[in-house]
C-alpha cells in the first residue's frame, strides 16, 4: 500500500496562514511559525480593541458635550444631571451631534437642563424640544429614501441589449409577458421596453 503524506493539506493551511498575515512587518509575513503568532496576537488586540473602540468614542462625546455646555455657561455634570430631572432621552452621539450642528437646539437643551435641576420642568417644552430633533431624523431618513428611488430609477434604465437571453426571458416572466419561450432577442427587448 502506498505511503500517504499531508504535505498538501499542511501547505494549504500554511498558505491560508500567510495570506491572512500579508502586509505584516520582517518575517511575520513571510515565515509560517511567526505569521501563526501574529495572528493570534492580532486576533487578541482586534477582539479587545472592538471594546476599547465604544470607550474611546463616549469619551469623545462626553468631550464635545462639555465643550458645548461650557460655551452655555453649565458643566457636563450639572447639564446631564439636569436632563436626566427633566426626563429628557437623548443618548450622548446625538447630543454631542446636536452640539457640532444646531448649537440654537443646544441652547434650548441646556435651559431644559437647568429647568430640570431647579424642578421647573414642562412636559410642553421637552417635547417641542423632542419634536424637532425628530423632524430632523425623518427628514434625513427622507433625503435617504429620495436617493434610494433615484438610484432604483437608474436601475430600471437597464440597457437591455446586453443582457443574454435567458436573463430577458426571466424578466419577462416575471413581467408577465406571454409566448416567451419562441421570442428571439430582438423580439423580447420591445416587449420588455
Amino acid at each position: 500500500m502506498a505511503r500517504v503524506k499531508n504535505g498538501a493539506v499542511t501547505k494549504a493551511r500554511h498558505k491560508k496562514v500567510l495570506k491572512q498575515a500579508k502586509g505584516y512587518f520582517g518575517s511575520k509575513h513571510r515565515l509560517y511559525k511567526t505569521a501563526k503568532e501574529q495572528l493570534m496576537h492580532s486576533g487578541q488586540y482586534a477582539f479587545r480593541d472592538r471594546k476599547q473602540k465604544k470607550r474611546d468614542f463616549r469619551k469623545l462625546w462626553i468631550t464635545r458635550i462639555n465643550a458645548a455646555c461650557r460655551e452655555n455657561g453649565v458643566s457636563y455634570s450639572r447639564f446631564i444631571e439636569g436632563l436626566t430631572k427633566a426626563g429628557v432621552e437623548v443618548n450622548r452621539k446625538m447630543l454631542s451631534e446636536i452640539a457640532i450642528h444646531d448649537k440654537e437646539a443646544f441652547k434650548e437643551l441646556v435651559k431644559v437642563a437647568e429647568d430640570g435641576r431647579n424642578g421647573k420642568v414642562k412636559k410642553a417644552e421637552i417635547e417641542a424640544i423632542q419634536e424637532v430633533t425628530l423632524a430632523k431624523e425623518s427628514k434625513e431618513k427622507k433625503e435617504a429614501q429620495v436617493d434610494s428611488k433615484k438610484k432604483e430609477e437608474k436601475a430600471a434604465t437597464v440597457d437591455y441589449s446586453k443582457m443574454t437571453v435567458a436573463e430577458l426571458k426571466e424578466l419577462a416572466k416575471k413581467q408577465g409577458i406571454s409566448g416567451v419561450s419562441t421570442m428571439k432577442k430582438a423580439d423580447l427587448i420591445a416587449a420588455l421596453k
